[in-house]
């Protein structure tokens, strides 16, 4: 009886410390996940008060500065320029929605989180086989 106990005894100590391992794992992967959505949420807070701050003051600057010209090119034309100021501002607004999309597009979340966990579980199926 005492020698099938004692062939028992490491398996049970090795299923304890890889359960433990596992368990050490599950709570280093979390704990980054939670610093990587922390890091996220002021990442994006930050981008939208940029942009934000930098849409107004675009604004100001637009208008300020297209009352300037219609006034200073209103004995020319002002139907020319009219249209001409609302062209740029059309193609300026296409190339910016441009960037957005290519900006969105790349955009990556949690990255680090899914790589490492892509890593851990390679080295989990390669341990178990």
């Amino acid at each position: 009886m005492e020698t099938a106990t004692a062939n028992f005894e490491p398996l049970g100590t090795s299923s304890k410390r890889f359960a433990r391992r596992l368990l050490i794992i599950g709570e280093n992967r979390l704990e980054l996940l939670l610093v990587e959505v922390q890091e996220e949420r002021e990442r994006l807070l930050h981008a939208f008060l940029l942009g934000l701050g930098m849409a107004a003051f675009g604004l100001l600057a637009g208008l300020t500065l297209t009352a300037a010209i219609v006034v200073g090119l209103w004995a020319c034309s002002p139907v020319i320029v009219l249209l001409t100021l609302t062209g740029l501002y059309g193609v300026a607004g296409a190339w910016l929605a441009r960037r957005l999309t290519v900006r969105l597009r790349d955009w990556q979340t949690l990255s680090a989180s899914l790589d490492q966990l892509r890593k851990d579980r390679a080295c989990l199926e390669g341990t178990l086989e």
